[in-house]
């Protein structure tokens, strides 16, 4: 049920130091609540490929065990499907098992561009181009918010490598950022309206993410039209009062900056006004994800796992099959799993020999054809042994 809400008179009986905490987390995924006012807290996991929640312990790194989820194909796979109806249905379960689970922000998807194949990260962002990155991200998300989940486009912006990613300075002239680098940002703000967007840890042009006004509020709030609000990536904010005034609304994890940002009120650093402008922003959002909630809503993961199992195979690309070498023919012998015993290390070690004994003979085939550039099939130096390998 879609309730109306003054979100300026509700500002306005709120503290300043309610308001202030309202733009910190309560802890590792939760926002704060302020009960007497009837201000929830909503929750925010980790995705985007599939649902990362824990119970007990959150922790960045995914230590603590998680709640069972279906894994879907990872976005550097989806997109090589270049099917938008697939992405969406994709999003839609995801959306279901975010609800199933009381789960109101989704973290994804991630859209920066893949610049460098060494970028760490490459496997959850789903394009060198800007334009297939855009369309997937944009089905991905109305698919997602169908089921009265958010999403968080992630990481604003030009944050296209993992070394030194909290502090190196990402230098880049006007157009080359405007044509390639937040042209995967820009048509999924315009089109689907993900109802946050995250802001990255490294700087851009000299200023952290965090804390630059031309990305957050010129670029994302004035000149695209984003109507949600900005969270940071955990631990991504530098100067709290400053990264506020920029047009950052939320701090993740926890509220370490909150102090700094009443300070800068009271002296006069920072408006109050602003600071009312980022709290009605993060109003908008928690009360939407609250009037979407669906008590005892749950999903059927059989289903997802069929669903992830379809994504997977529309993800493969077959880029030339010259004299039908693939599929496999069935003449590869291979020992017989039936035959073993039922111990499942021995059977997972066969199905590995196998597997590769299968991979080689496809290698061996494109050898004799002394096909071109066949060297990126293997690292240099490495020759094709006659026998499979047994580890």
């Amino acid at each position: 049920m879609i309730m109306k809400r003054d979100l300026k008179q509700l500002i306005a009986e709120m503290t300043l130091e309610e308001k202030a905490g309202l733009c910190g987390g309560a802890d590792f995924f939760t926002t704060k609540s302020i009960e007497r006012l009837g201000i929830p807290s909503i929750r925010l996991s980790d995705g985007p490929h599939g649902l990362r929640l824990q119970r007990e312990g959150a922790d960045h790194l995914g230590i603590q065990k998680s709640v069972p989820a279906t894994c879907f194909p990872t976005a550097a796979g989806v997109a090589s499907s270049w099917n938008r109806d697939l992405v969406e249905t994709m999003g839609t379960a995801l959306g279901e098992a975010c609800q199933a689970e009381d789960v109101d922000i989704l973290l994804g998807p991630g859209v920066n561009i893949k610049r460098s194949p060494l970028c760490g990260r490459n496997f959850e962002y789903f394009s060198e181009d800007p334009v297939l990155s855009s369309e997937m991200a944009t089905h991905y998300i109305r698919g997602v918010q169908s089921q009265g989940v958010g999403t968080s486009l992630k990481h604003f912006a030009v944050n296209n490598q993992e070394h030194r990613r909290m502090s190196v300075d990402a230098v880049v002239d006007e157009r080359t950022l405007r044509e390639i680098y937040l042209a995967s940002f820009e048509g999924v703000v315009k089109k689907a309206q993900p109802w946050t967007v995250m802001c990255s840890y490294n700087k851009v042009n000299g200023e952290y993410a965090s804390e630059n006004s031309y990305l957050l509020t010129e670029i994302l709030k004035k000149e695209w039209g984003h109507e949600g609000f900005v969270v940071s990536d955990w631990g991504a904010v530098n100067e709290r009062d400053h990264g506020l005034a920029a047009g950052l609304e939320l701090e993740m994890p926890y509220d370490r900056g909150v102090p700094k940002i009443i300070e800068a009120v009271k002296t006069g650093k920072l408006s109050e006004e602003a600071l009312d402008r980022a709290v009605e922003r993060l109003l908008a959002i928690i009360f939407k994800v609250t009037d979407h909630k669906k008590p005892n809503a749950a999903c059927d993961h059989e289903v997802h796992h069929r669903l992830a199992r379809k994504v997977a195979r529309e993800s493969m690309v077959l880029l030339k099959n010259e004299d039908e070498i693939l599929p496999l023919k069935k003449k590869v012998k291979s020992p017989s799993l039936e035959r073993w015993p039922s111990h499942r290390a021995i059977k997972e070690q066969v199905a590995q020999v196998s597997i590769r004994h299968a991979l080689m003979t496809c290698l061996r085939k494109l050898q004799k054809r002394r096909v071109a550039k066949q060297r990126s099939f293997m690292r240099k130096g490495t020759t094709l042994s006659k026998k499979a390998p047994t580890r």
